[in-house]
């Protein structure tokens, strides 16, 4: 029988993000989760994917195990009613849709930001962690190798990863490139509001960066910062880190500028202050530039970068969808092989056991040199033999015929006699 490869998922495009907050899972949650899974359902294949934007579980099992996967997920989150969130799931009932999702998931075609190449790292993690737990059978193995095979074709192929499409992680690659050469440059977030936590989460990829975030709620900065690694400071020093700091990006809601030109003035500047100005309407005066040493960019410097690089990503879109294709493809011709390897295998132990069973009978008497020659003429017997129906299986296979082919050859030969005799 077939291997049913399945998923679960409940995305930004299926759900909003406060009922992505409750359902999001943490990694030793995920860990939990799938030692139930393989308590309760004895499964080998599992992966389970929990972004800001997604939390998604694919696995091999003959039923659909959607609901009760979900309520284990509402058992380790402590939700009595998780049932009700079923309606923000989707299903991928069917084998090839739920792979075909997580190779777009893979890719960053299902991303906010299409392309992203977040989700590739994260989708990584879950592999690893499935692996540490062995719950990764040899499918979910050859799945995953396949899948970082392709994005590793779609980097080197297309245009698809080719810039930064979101304008927080647009911003990092500016201050990143900026920055070179500065040895652990001081940068201070000012605001954390949708766009302000956005870009703190992405810093994680300025390792030599000392990043302080600041926000008038002292709260909501912890809460960001604590699990980065970042430090903070109380909204009314904010003045005293903004001259502190290499580059400061600022992100709050003011009808007037918060970061004025008399303000920057007052600033010992060494060598330069990078301002990156992320608020709408904006919070860093344009005059600030006036100021020796200033260097100001606003949402529209940014944005015009992350249109040129989306625009490419989006008309590379035709030729990562046929890589996909292509790699989908291929990944089914090995599951197809693999559908039949147990029956080979099983076909060629039964005729071995025939052949050591008749060489036993007939060659009791025989000497060391007669029984090598005939059990050297028997194995190129046996083989011969073996060769129809091997190919005969592996042609049904690309027919789609496998499992009617795999019936009539242990018929024919009585494969499961061991089984009608236990």
């Amino acid at each position: 029988m077939q291997i049913k490869f399945r998923a679960l998922s409940l995305s930004h495009k299926t759900a909003p993000v406060q009922i992505r907050e409750i359902i999001a899972l943490s990694d030793q949650e995920i860990q939990r989760i799938l030692l139930k899974l393989k308590e309760f359902f004895s499964l080998n294949d599992v992966l389970i994917l929990s972004t800001c934007n997604r939390t998604e579980v694919y696995y091999s099992h003959d039923l659909d195990l959607s609901t009760e996967i979900i309520k284990l997920v509402g058992l380790e989150k402590g939700l009595p009613d998780v049932v009700h969130y079923l309606e923000y799931f989707k299903i991928y009932d069917n084998d090839r849709t739920a792979i075909s999702h997580l190779f777009r998931v893979a890719m960053g075609l299902e991303a906010q930001v299409v392309g992203d190449i977040q989700i590739s790292n994260q989708v990584k993690r879950a592999y690893q962690a499935s692996a540490d737990l062995e719950m990764a059978g040899p499918f979910l193995h050859r799945l995953m190798h396949t899948v970082f095979f392709t994005n590793k074709r779609i980097v080197q192929e297309t245009s698809f990863r080719e810039g930064a499409a979101s304008l927080s992680y647009a911003a990092i690659e500016l201050i990143e490139s900026l920055t070179l050469n500065t040895y652990q440059p001081r940068i201070l977030l000012i605001g954390v509001g949708e766009i302000g936590e956005d870009v703190a989460k992405n810093m994680v990829y300025l390792p030599n960066a000392k990043v302080t975030i600041t926000n008038r709620t002292l709260s909501k900065a912890e809460e960001i910062a604590k699990p980065l690694g970042f430090d903070v400071v109380p909204f009314e020093n904010c003045f005293d880190a903004m001259d502190d700091a290499d580059v400061i990006i600022c992100s709050i809601m003011r009808n007037e500028p918060f970061i004025t030109k008399e303000l920057i003035k007052k600033f010992d500047i060494l060598s330069y202050k990078l301002l990156v100005d992320l608020s709408v309407p904006r919070s860093i005066e344009t005059s600030v530039e006036d100021v020796p040493g200033v260097i100001l960019y606003n949402v529209d410097n940014i944005r015009s970068k992350t249109s040129e690089a989306l625009e490419k990503r989006l008309s590379a879109i035709p030729h990562v969808e046929k890589i996909i294709s292509e790699s989908i493809e291929e990944f089914y011709n090995w599951k197809k092989e693999m559908m039949v390897s147990p029956t080979i295998n099983k076909l060629k132990q039964t005729l071995e056991q025939i052949r050591r069973e008749e060489l036993s009978r007939y060659l009791k008497n025989a000497d060391e040199k007669e029984y090598a020659v005939i059990d050297k003429i028997t194995k190129s017997m046996m083989q011969k033999i073996l060769k129809v129906p091997v190919v005969q299986l592996r042609a049904a296979c690309q027919r789609d015929q496998a499992e009617e082919m795999i019936e009539f050859i242990s018929d024919l030969f009585d494969l499961d006699r061991e089984k009608k005799e236990n």
